[in-house]
């Protein structure tokens, strides 16, 4: 084979495997593609609710309170009656099993919101208002065009009555599609209309909070004396082995160790993002530890000698001059390992952050759910509604990741020092 052959075939190499190359980078963008577009298209109506427009007449015969009442009084009430008389009047029915599946339209929080309602404007004792009422899951889905309405009766979870109320409402305005700020405020719930990521969205603050309190300092003084002051002998290869290994160790090994140690051994309390954070942190602390030492080892000897040349100490020159310089490598290795935190789920079922938590936590001691948690229990659900609620928590959590992400790879080139 002369040169020129030889040449020749070597330029086609290259220009194949440049092809391969391409090819594989435009097949992963389209997998993520499909699978972005899949995600938006069930999740994106999660963040809207639909809401019937009802005429409520708040009788003072039916309720127990009066305008004036005390915010404890009208919490106590019984508003039912008066929300039962209300909704009867959306449409005219005949029997109690129509009446029951014209109230069945209405969410189970109709009487709270029409108690709220009542709080906010403690003077319409008497009056008749229009007032915006959160719809049921089926009606929910109906209206956004989820829920197949030509199947026969039968296999249909609304009935033809509901049908034909529903169309009535619709011609006449009166139902509509609102933001849905349930799903930003409340907890869990089993009804899908009502069910929120509030408790989740605390519960991973939480979380992340202690996991960054505890693993941020360890892991950074552990690298500073590691990197810095330990003698290199046998002692200290066998501990950098064991952070190597520790890093690649399966997050659900971490999770048996805090079932044991936390919450059998030292009884903790369970299901809690105290819990939880200390959990995260023992498996972030080896994520942070290896950045870190590589951020300290990238910064010149010739910082350490001239800051010891003008007198400084050992202590002086590392920590006055080479742990700023090699902070950016730090914080961007230290948002990358919370990052990887905030979307484990496996330890966090482990202590029972799978619980069904209804209550927003006030505190890292309260039990509560978790983001990928919550995705992971509502995936086992039927109901559509679970499905849309699933799909919008997977949006927040992904966008928290690829916001975390991008912070770490600004402040890295913002403040990173090249040296030449």
């Amino acid at each position: 084979m002369t040169k020129e052959q030889r040449l020749i075939k070597r330029h086609r190499a290259e220009k194949r495997f440049k092809f391969y190359g391409l090819f594989s980078i435009f097949l992963a963008l389209l997998f993520v593609l499909i699978l972005v577009n899949n995600i938006f298209s069930k999740g994106s109506s999660a963040f809207m609710k639909t809401v019937i427009k009802t005429e409520i007449f708040y009788d003072q015969e039916l309720m127990e309170v009066e305008n004036g009442a005390s915010r404890e009084d009208i919490l106590d009430a019984d508003f039912f009656d008066v929300t039962i008389e209300s909704l009867l009047k959306v449409y005219p029915t005949n029997g109690l099993e129509e009446e029951k599946q014209l109230i069945n339209l209405f969410s189970t929080d109709a009487e709270i919101e029409i108690k709220l309602n009542f709080l906010e404007n403690n003077n319409i004792a008497g009056q008749k208002i229009i007032l915006e009422i959160t719809a049921s899951d089926d009606i929910d889905q109906l209206h956004k065009g989820n829920y197949p309405r030509d199947l026969p009766e039968e296999r249909r979870r609304i009935s033809d009555f509901q049908l034909k109320i529903f169309d009535k409402l619709v011609d006449e305005g009166k139902i509509e599609k609102n933001f849905n700020n349930y799903y930003f405020n409340k907890g869990d719930s089993r009804d899908p209309e009502l069910a929120g990521i509030g408790g989740a969205l605390i519960g991973s603050f939480y979380s992340i909070l202690i996991c960054l309190l505890l693993s941020f300092p360890i892991a950074v003084l552990a690298s500073i004396y590691l990197e810095e002051f330990a003698p290199k002998n046998k002692i200290t290869d066998f501990i950098e082995i064991n952070i190597n290994n520790l890093a690649a160790v399966p997050s659900i090994v971490y999770g048996l160790l805090a079932l044991q140690i936390l919450l059998s051994t030292l009884h903790m309390p369970r299901s809690t993002p105290l819990v939880a954070g200390i959990t995260l942190a023992l498996m972030t602390l080896p994520r942070i530890i290896i950045p870190c030492r590589a951020s300290l080892k990238a910064v010149p000897p010739s910082i350490r000698e001239g800051a010891l040349a003008v007198g400084a100490s050992k202590f002086q020159s590392v920590f006055h001059h080479v742990v700023p310089l090699a902070l950016p490598g730090t914080l961007s290795g230290t948002i990358i390992g919370l990052a990887q935190a905030l979307g484990e789920t496996a330890p966090l079922i482990l202590i029972g952050m799978v619980a069904f938590v209804v209550d927003i936590p006030t505190s890292p001691v309260d039990p509560s759910a978790s983001l990928p948690v919550q995705v992971y229990l509502w995936s086992e659900s039927a109901e559509r509604g679970f499905v849309e609620k699933t799909s919008a928590t997977i949006m927040i959590l992904l966008s928290f990741l690829i916001v975390m992400n991008f912070l770490a790879v600004y402040l890295r080139q913002k403040f990173e020092k090249r040296w030449n």
